[in-house]
């Protein structure tokens, strides 16, 4: 009887060891998955809080620049939850600046209004 009951030990760590072992992999890498998915999506919504009629002070609470060549009327930021987030933003300058004084636009104002912004998309970050 012991050695029958040997045998039914070893026949049933045969047949269910491996399977478990690759369902339990499997079963954690499904969970990492969806933690990875509901990550992104809670990002995408943060970002999408942000839309036309913000300042861009409002905006960066959500976004930070990224490197690269901007002006003041335009500028790509980076989500500050994922750098690989952009979205390239126009502004339109706060106030009532001279049509004719062209350094109006060299300085950015943290009252600067959102008049355009893409959708998100993914890129690697720009350094310099």
């Amino acid at each position: 009887m012991e050695r029958r009951q040997f045998f039914n030990w070893i026949a049933a760590g045969t047949l269910s060891g491996p399977g478990m072992l690759h369902a339990t992999a499997q079963g954690q890498e499904n969970c990492a998955q969806t933690q990875h998915l509901e990550w992104v999506v809670e990002v995408m919504k943060r970002m999408q809080t942000i839309h036309q009629g913000m300042t861009r002070r409002m905006l960066k609470t959500v976004f930070r620049d990224e490197g690269g060549l901007s002006t003041r009327r335009e500028r790509t930021y980076v989500s500050q939850d994922c750098p690989c987030f952009k979205v390239k933003v126009n502004f339109e300058m706060a106030g009532n600046p001279d049509p004719n004084d062209q350094r109006a636009w060299l300085d950015e104002s943290e009252d600067d209004i959102v008049s355009k912004m893409s959708d998100p998309y993914l890129q690697f970050s720009i350094m310099d």
